[in-house]
């Protein structure tokens, strides 16, 4: 790899993982408009594996902003991410699409005051586009759960 490639690879790295972060920020601060604006047009997002729904960003977001009421406090810690960027046809060092997959601890409070935990794996896929890199896709595998 050339010097310039290098450093375009790392400036993606560090797209993706602001999207990420600005994933996990608009869930924890109810910033629905930020949430929405994460994705491509076409964006879909998939909540089946913790008990949610699945369906276009927009309609998820909705479903969100009702579902995270009832936890005041919440806390994404993503972590353990792991970016392949892809062309079309099959897996490069560079390119115009990426999966990502990451860990997650996500620990909440009810409003009652009780505390509920879980984690998981997101699997993320991302696209460039001409306003950045932007969601495909976020599927959520929660792996484990405890609630007071």
């Amino acid at each position: 790899m050339t010097q310039r490639v290098d450093l375009a690879t790392v400036m993606d790295r560090l797209a993706i993982d602001d999207l990420i972060t600005g994933y996990a920020t608009a869930v924890d601060d109810a910033d629905w408009p930020a949430y929405r604006a994460l994705f491509t047009p076409d964006g879909r997002a998939d909540y089946r594996g913790s008990g949610g729904i699945e369906g276009p960003a927009p309609d998820v977001a909705d479903w969100l902003a009702e579902t995270m009421t009832l936890f005041p406090v919440r806390q994404h810690l993503i972590v353990n991410r792991r970016v392949l960027f892809r062309e079309p046809t099959g897996y490069q060092d560079t390119g115009d699409a990426a999966d990502i997959r990451a860990d997650y601890v996500n620990p909440m409070r009810f409003s009652s005051g009780e505390d509920f935990i879980c984690g998981g794996r997101y699997v993320f896929s991302a696209l460039r586009t001409a306003d950045g890199w932007r969601l495909r896709s976020v599927v959520v595998d929660e792996r484990w759960r405890r609630h007071n």
